[in-house]
């Protein structure tokens, strides 16, 4: 049996294993870089020591800055289209299709996906009295803390040939979820992201260009930190844990391996046992005196014992053959097959 073919379920469960394991590494790498520069970045407040803070960097750039203010549209805001009293700066519509679905194993159970959804921005900026630092590329942002201004369910009800329908097809219609949310004007929100300052003097805050995300969320710096180190923990147990298999499933690897070795050692060993005792046995049951022609034209020593196919020449006794593969030493034409040859 292929070896292979001994240890196809190790290398599956060590295939899907090692893609898990990956992209845990790389979540966690990721995550402790996030972790480590927000615990770095420091928290300004947007008065009139920003520009002077902003000076103290290379290019008028801080990699990553924590800031607070209120959100504040630059022209017209956004009004909800459920809700005329309540203006953003952004938007975000979604539709929603709820169904009962039968699963593989025959069960029923409820399923919710997006079919529609939409975004809607104006520009904006954080505000604090007179001094403002605009907000680039807000929907780009990591984490974006949305206000839920509406969220309607508008159940369907099924007649019977929807019924006979969704018991062939699986799937069974539960309603429509439409839901709107909003960045609203005038929200305290906190922003996370790379700060800095154009030749006209104005400030922007905009997602990093090292990689680092941008944050625009209600939550304080602490509480992220504290999300980010759960995160992190998570994941160091997940490592743990697929690293285990891991380790599992390459020890069964190794072990059927090891063992399949030892069995072609054990068999190589035995094959050479019984060769030696059949060359030994017929050592002893050889005609001797034997004139020239009836001796192997290799050794020059022992009988013609094997015929050669297809050529049909008896040139070779039963040790020499082994030894010879490819070609008649007579006519050398190519041997396809030998058989014993009894000469009287």
């Amino acid at each position: 049996m292929d070896f292979f073919s001994e240890i196809i379920g190790e290398t599956v469960v060590l295939g899907i294993d090692s893609l898990i394991l990956g992209f845990c590494v790389k979540q966690l790498s990721k995550c402790k870089h996030i972790l480590n520069a927000l615990q770095t970045a420091p928290i300004l407040d947007i008065d009139s020591t920003l520009n002077k803070e902003i000076n103290k960097y290379s290019d008028h750039v801080i990699p990553y800055v924590v800031i607070r203010g209120l959100v504040k549209p630059l022209g017209n805001p956004i009004v909800s289209n459920y809700n005329n009293t309540v203006t953003g700066v952004i938007q975000r519509l979604t539709i929603k299709e709820h169904v009962i679905a039968r699963t593989s194993a025959g069960f029923w159970s409820d399923q919710t996906r997006t079919i529609h959804e939409v975004c809607n921005a104006t520009p904006f900026v954080l505000n604090n009295g007179k001094y403002s630092i605009e907000v680039v590329d807000a929907l780009a942002a990591e984490l974006l803390d949305l206000d839920v201004i509406s969220d309607k369910f508008e159940p369907m009800s099924p007649g019977v040939i929807d019924h006979v329908w969704g018991f062939f097809s699986g799937v069974r219609q539960r309603g429509l979820q439409t839901m709107e949310e909003m960045l609203r004007d005038g929200s305290y929100i906190t922003a996370i992201g790379e700060l800095s300052r154009t030749h006209t003097g104005a400030l922007k805050i905009q997602p990093p260009r090292d990689g680092l995300p941008l944050y625009l969320t209600t939550a304080t710096k602490s509480s992220l930190l504290k999300r980010l180190a759960s995160s992190r923990d998570f994941l160091r147990i997940l490592l743990v844990v697929f690293g285990a298999v891991a380790v599992l499933a390459s020890g069964r690897v190794a072990y059927k391996y090891l063992k399949r070795r030892k069995r072609l050692q054990l068999e190589d060993s035995l094959k050479r046992q019984l060769a030696a005792g059949r060359k030994e046995r017929r050592a002893h049951a050889r005609e001797k005196n034997l004139t020239d022609v009836q001796l192997c034209v290799v050794c020059s020593e022992n009988p013609k014992e094997i015929i050669l196919l297809p050529c049909g020449h008896v040139c070779l006794c039963e040790d020499c053959s082994e030894n010879i593969k490819d070609n008649c030493p007579i006519c050398r034409e190519r041997i396809e097959a030998r058989a014993p040859a009894f000469i009287t």
